[in-house]
């Protein structure tokens, strides 16, 4: 039987979309199943098993389930005042959501041939599992339009919620984000999920930005314990367009994501920013992907990472120069803090470089606590459980200080103190 069946079986009992439409999805299904998820020996699943994915056998939900206001208020960031989408397993709720001008949101019964190209994907991930399973199966469609010029005064927060089915399903949420030349936006992709939201979420999140165009896309992981999850964010940058990623991972039992970016004219500048805090088994994984494409475009990246009991983390991060992309200046290091003798990272920063005047720099450090700090710390009458939540908070406040609202840093700081008050201290190295 196909690892995809209980995929293929949900695509058959979902309604068809738009003719063109069904036809890609029937297309990018059928690339998936030919393909199969990808196993440890394939390079960039080295780390990562699909196995458990394959086990349960996610089926993807036919049905349009609700969620009401009060559960919804339980779920906002206080003071992160903006326009906001809300899904629920997948499917927009309109009841919950306010959309701001340029945001619109389509059902895939009505879509019109006009989207086509914005649904078009880069060539190097037309034959990724993931990405077409999203293609064949979502619902809604997000769609974010600014027209040249034009800036969005406040944050935009795209809201997934999780949420327990009688049977673990999948939800594959898509979203397009297209930037006219000079324009800017502020968006934050979140998911969380409810107790016991034991779900598959495969979000698909594309973004095309013009020339000088500025994306700064705040992306905040926090399924439910039970949860796993699969991302990919590919992004296309014009001239002297910006970047600017923040990645944020504490949630789900198992994830993966990746972030593909190509500077594809002179004077496009990314910048990539990740902090992941897992402990117990948790399992999570970031590749990235920064493509040098041409002359004169630059990118920096700073990853950090807290492990505590059995958990285990990856990262790989590979920039690649390409041929004439002179003047390339880029810069990228991944830091990680073990709390634990159980916990585990597999780190590989990478560089790729084929044009000779460039200036790169990349590296990777893997550490425990120091001593002397605690000590130090214990000697002024602080006990050994907040000395170490103090260190860690210290490590991973470099990040969150970077974030770009004040409301997401409060946010972050108080799961990140959630996170800490558990650490496993009879483990401790």
């Amino acid at each position: 039987m196909s690892a995809l069946a209980s995929y293929i079986e949900g695509f058959q009992a979902l309604p068809k979309a738009a003719g063109w439409l069904q036809s890609l999805r029937q297309d990018s299904l059928r690339r998936a199943e030919i393909r199969g998820f990808p196993t440890v020996r394939d390079e960039a699943w080295k780390y990562t098993s699909t196995t458990m994915l394959e086990k349960r056998g996610f089926r993807p939900a036919a049905t349009r389930a609700k969620l009401d206001a009060a559960a919804l208020a339980r779920l906002v960031i206080p003071a992160l005042e903006g326009p906001q989408v809300v899904f629920m397993n997948g499917h927009y709720q309109a009841g919950l959501s306010r959309l701001p001008a340029g945001v619109r949101v389509v059902s895939a019964d009505s879509m019109t041939e006009d989207l086509r190209e914005l649904l078009r994907v880069p060539a190097a991930w037309e034959d990724d599992t993931f990405l077409n399973l999203n293609t064949a199966l979502f619902q809604d469609l997000l769609i974010l339009e600014l027209a040249a010029g034009v800036a969005l005064e406040s944050p935009l927060e795209i809201l997934h919620v999780s949420v327990p089915e009688a049977q673990p399903a999948s939800h594959h949420p898509r979203f397009l984000l297209k930037l006219g030349e000079a324009a800017r936006a502020l968006v934050v992709e979140r998911y969380t999920g409810l107790e016991g939201a034991a779900n598959l979420t495969n979000s698909v999140l594309q973004a095309s930005l013009a020339k000088g165009a500025q994306l700064t896309h705040v992306r905040l992981q926090e399924e439910s314990p039970q949860g796993f999850h699969v991302g990919r964010v590919l992004v296309q940058q014009a001239a002297e367009s910006r970047y600017v990623s923040h990645n944020v991972q504490t949630g789900a039992a198992w994830a993966r994501l990746d972030i593909a970016t190509d500077l594809n004219a002179p004077g496009a500048a990314a910048e990539l920013d990740g902090l992941y805090a897992i402990s117990g088994r948790q399992h999570v994984d970031n590749h990235t992907h920064i493509s040098h494409l041409a002359h004169h475009t630059g990118s920096r990246e700073l990853y950090r990472g807290v492990l505590d009991g059995h958990g285990r983390a990856v990262f790989n991060g590979k920039v690649l120069v390409a041929k004439r992309a002179d003047k390339t200046d880029s810069s990228q290091a991944n830091h990680n803090l073990l709390l634990s003798k159980g916990a585990e990272i597999d780190t590989k920063p990478e560089l790729e470089i084929y044009a000779d005047d460039v200036k790169c720099a990349h590296g990777a450090t893997i550490g425990q606590l120091d001593e002397q700090q605690l000590f130090y710390l214990r000697s002024r009458g602080i006990d050994s459980a907040a000395a170490r939540s103090l260190l860690v908070g210290a490590f991973a406040e470099r990040l969150v200080a970077l974030l770009p609202h004040s409301a997401l840093s409060v946010h972050v700081r108080s799961r990140l103190a959630a996170a800490i008050r558990d650490l496993s201290l009879p483990e401790s190295a």
